[in-house]
């Protein structure tokens, strides 16, 4: 046991009225909704990296955290994972995610660095063993050093993709040793500044064929998890190549990979992309490509990713509604990639933040769950396309022509008159439950 979070005791479900700050009061999991656990429902998830790793500082600072696991010995490396394990079961959150440069000491060598990282993961599976959480997904850092500044799987130098394939390798060995259940991968450097010194087909070739090595992997070792991809536009590049869930989709169909790979889509980086979070999930589900999301907002003032922990029910019950449209997580989950802001120094403001964050969750999740049972808002949309169920339509679409079709209307002197959308209607049902 380590001292960082003396006096801070496992986190209890007190309910609603409850003014301990240091309880659940919407968040219990054991509540059964719509059939199943909310902890099941949920999934939730520490990011090791904002939570254990990040120093607090941004663009304009530097960092802020003093913590006693800070330092590039493997020594400070297990003692962040024994305090992470604290966190862990203090919230009594069933999973975690990493990097593997958030998890161990960066070596002189790929050697000495895959060293660290065994040897971290032998760590993570002994306390895994005394603890019930478990690994939601794990991933390589291929954007952070030096070496990734002009890409990973994309960069021009060969011996980079080789650097970047062989650091897959080992962090889908680690996540598959842990039982992980799935393994993500994020472009952070896949992208460019300028046109002047890129070539877009070379590079496209590039992810594609690194990909197609990364599924292979999969299935030579008999990894059961999700592969899955996560969108983001642009920061750090000026243009990144997963920029959104469309674009995603358009890469994997290009490369014969869209019964493969999923998609773990961020809130934030939907908001940089132009798009509500709910859409991006809306539209994962309907391509098939629904897998897990990452939870937390920016500042809609400061333009950039600022990665806050969620605090907006109603936004977030439009999230979950549309992740309980596509059939709620399988191997997926929540994962809280969010950080502190870089004055909230103290160890209680890391368990608060999440907690908070855990309650804004559940309240939103039991919100959308209670106007998913009550099944208006759906048949509500089912209603305003019902037309197309009609014998008629479905030929029309199936087997029709211009030139039949411009037949019938004429025929049967077809002259539609609009329909109301009825918007302002189903938004008062939707804030009814929200």
């Amino acid at each position: 046991m380590t001292n960082f979070f003396d006096g801070i005791a496992k986190i209890a479900y007190e309910g609603a009225d409850s003014d301990n700050d240091f309880a659940f009061r919407h968040y219990n999991p054991d509540e059964v909704v719509l059939g199943k656990r909310m902890a099941e429902h949920l999934r939730f998830a520490v990011a090791y990296w904002h939570s254990f790793a990040w120093p607090g500082g941004d663009p304009f600072g530097g960092q802020t955290f003093e913590r006693p696991w800070f330092g590039e010995t493997m020594d400070h490396a297990r003692l962040k994972a024994d305090v992470a394990f604290e966190m862990f079961d203090i919230l009594g959150v069933p999973f975690f995610c990493f990097h593997d440069a958030d998890v161990r000491p960066e070596g002189a060598s790929f050697a000495e660095s895959l060293r660290n990282l065994n040897a971290i993961t032998d760590h993570f599976a002994a306390k895994m063993e005394q603890s019930k959480t478990r690994l939601l997904w794990g991933t390589a850092n291929l954007f952070s050093h030096r070496r990734f500044m002009s890409g990973a799987a994309t960069n021009p130098d060969p011996e980079v993709f080789a650097w970047s394939a062989a650091t897959v390798k080992a962090c889908m060995d680690a996540t598959h040793r842990l039982d992980g259940q799935n393994y993500v991968l994020w472009g952070g450097r896949e992208g460019y500044e300028t046109l002047l010194n890129t070539d877009l087909s070379r590079e496209a070739e590039q992810a594609g064929r690194f990909l197609q090595m990364v599924v292979d992997y999969k299935h030579k070792i008999g990894f059961a998890g999700t592969i899955l991809i996560e969108p983001k536009p642009q920061e750090p590049s000026k243009h990144q190549y997963d920029y959104d869930v469309a674009t995603v989709y358009g890469f994997l169909k290009r490369f014969g990979l869209e019964g493969e790979v999923k998609v773990n889509v961020e809130q934030g980086h939907a908001i940089l992309a132009g798009h509500s979070f709910e859409h991006e999930l809306a539209l994962a589900a309907s391509l098939g490509l629904f897998g897990s999301i990452d939870m937390n907002r920016n500042d809609y003032q400061s333009g950039w990713d600022t990665d806050q922990f969620p605090d907006n029910v109603p936004e977030m019950a439009r999230a979950y509604y549309e992740v309980l449209r596509a059939g709620g997580f399988t191997t997926g989950g929540t994962n809280f990639d969010a950080k502190l802001r870089r004055q909230s120094l103290d160890p209680a403001d890391l368990i608060l933040g999440h907690v908070g964050a855990m309650d804004v969750c559940a309240r939103a999740f039991k919100a959308a769950a209670a106007l998913w049972q009550d099944g208006a808002l759906e048949a509500a949309r089912a209603a305003r396309y019902g037309g197309w169920d009609e014998p008629a339509a479905k030929a029309m679409l199936a087997e029709g022509t211009l030139a039949t079709i411009s037949a019938r209307v004429l025929r049967d002197a077809i002259n539609p008159a609009p329909r109301s959308g009825r918007q302002e209607r189903l938004e008062n049902l939707w804030n009814r439950f929200v």
